[in-house]
């Protein structure tokens, strides 16, 4: 029998145990995430274990709920000791369940702790975080450094000021200077959302932002490109969407479209309440623009499709967002999404451009519609996006890279990402490099790919960080 989750974890053969060492010191660049800016620039530190791993956690909060603890313990007012130890009695029922292994992942690469936490430990565990935390080895500052962090892609809306990003890179922050790239990340669905109940309120904002009347579509557009270039001007290096599925509306002509997507603000303006599939013909042309303007700067674009969010009603309202009511969409995609990107290549080119489907029965799909998009002299221009969110854990790691391989070209992946809104979150890195290590070296010992070293060693770096460095830089 195997030992729990010991240096050789995950990695069954004598080849992925070579590769892991190989590339597991490689930097990491965790190019999508939703850590808060504030936090870096203040450099700040937790002062619990329950306020750096549980705080914003969804993930967490779902597999609580599960069980049965409530709500005080998850997201409401119980003393952060309380809710720490629900999560201790939680996770003893998580077999199978990739919180099990990135919760003890966490609790070796951070506090040096081997103990499996279980309502037992957790008395010693707190204490000994808790005790660790307090040290500036911990703090926003020393993780990075500890983790050996290339660069953070946070996640903001494009009216947003972006001040703690300039103290950052400005050295004028709390956290000092830093030879970790943080750098905002263009999100700019609230302007997106025709459907939405304060699309109108949100217009108004960019429109101040952005220090022009916006009046229509094109206005919209415009707004949207200024303050794209603020962002640029400030290290943007990608954009950033979330959507149902992708957009697309049949028109004959353009002109139709517009015509179409101009009513449809005029009336979302005047309040009236437009239905997300009525909305298509302004999303369709407002995101299509926006593609071409991200190729015009050397952005590139994250299309994270296929999910639907805030389905409890009544949980959203005591809640709020984000909190762990939201699931898998079931649309059928490939048509949309393969005009979509071919109306963006007749407007003025794709962009570099990363496909992410929360449903995995698209992978598929996904990978035969992206290498119809290849070229521009880009190795792999257009990615199939890591395993994302419900389908970042082993088996869901494995059947996109075995997808990717099968109908794409592996060694030219940008690799993991967060994802995540936890400082704690840098050992899905480890752990998506374990699993990428272990397939490889089954598919070597198997005879399937040649025992060459070199060659794998260069392949499994690449992946875990220098195709993404390279990626990401503008051109």
């Amino acid at each position: 029998m195997k030992k729990f989750m010991d240096k050789n974890f995950i990695l069954e053969t004598k080849t992925a145990r070579s590769l892991f060492a190989a590339c597991q010191n490689e930097p990491l660049w965790d190019y999508h995430c939703h850590l808060s800016p504030k936090e870096i620039a203040e450099n700040k530190q937790f002062k619990n274990l329950t306020e750096i791993w549980l705080g914003g956690d969804h993930y967490k909060w779902r597999q609580m709920r599960t069980y049965g603890i409530e709500e005080k313990y998850i997201t409401g007012d119980a003393p952060d000791y309380e809710k720490f130890l629900k999560w201790a009695e939680t996770i003893e029922h998580l077999i199978g369940n990739p919180l099990y292994h990135w919760t003890h992942l966490e609790l070796q690469r951070y506090f040096g702790i081997y103990e499996p936490l279980s309502v037992k430990s957790a008395p010693v565990i707190w204490e000994k975080a808790n005790s660790m935390l307090k040290s500036p080895e911990l703090s926003v500052k020393g993780i990075f450094k500890k983790f050996n962090v290339y660069g953070v892609g946070t996640t903001d809306d494009p009216i947003d000021s972006l001040e703690y990003h300039k103290a950052i890179r400005e050295g004028t922050a709390p956290i000092g200077k830093i030879d970790t790239l943080v750098c905002p990340s263009f999100r700019p669905d609230k302007a997106l959302y025709i459907h939405k109940p304060d699309f109108k309120d949100y217009i108004e904002k960019l429109s101040q932002a952005a220090g022009m009347q916006i009046n229509n579509t094109d206005d919209v557009i415009k707004a949207l490109e200024n303050r794209l270039d603020y962002f640029v001007q400030n290290g943007c290096l990608v954009a950033d969407h979330g959507l149902s599925y992708p957009p697309y509306t049949q028109a004959r002509y353009e002109k139709a479209r517009d015509k179409a997507a101009d009513e449809l603000f005029k009336a979302a303006m005047e309040g009236k309440q437009i239905s997300e599939e009525e909305g298509e013909a302004y999303i369709t042309k407002v995101l299509s623009s926006l593609a071409v303007a991200y190729k015009k700067r050397g952005i590139v674009m994250q299309l994270h499709m296929n999910v639907i969010r805030n389905i409890n009603q009544k949980a959203f309202e005591t809640i709020g967002p984000d909190t762990g009511f939201d699931a898998v969409h079931d649309n059928s995609m490939a048509e949309k999404l393969s005009a979509f990107l071919n109306l963006c290549e007749l407007k003025g080119g794709l962009p570099k451009t990363i496909l992410y489907s929360l449903n995995p029965k698209d992978y598929y799909a996904v990978a035969t519609i992206m290498g119809s998009f290849q070229g521009d002299g880009i190795k792999g221009k257009i990615q199939l996006g890591s395993g994302w969110w419900f389908c970042d854990h082993k088996d869901g790691m494995e059947q996109q890279l075995k997808v990717l391989g099968n109908l794409g070209m592996l060694p030219t992946f940008v690799g993991m990402l967060t994802d995540s809104r936890s400082f704690l979150s840098y050992t899905r890195h480890e752990y998506f490099r374990r699993i990428l290590c272990n397939l490889i070296g089954n598919w070597v010992e198997n005879g399937e790919f040649p025992d060459d070293k070199a060659l794998l060693e260069d392949i499994v770096k690449d992946i875990s960080f220098r195709n993404a460095k390279n990626y990401f830089a503008r051109s």
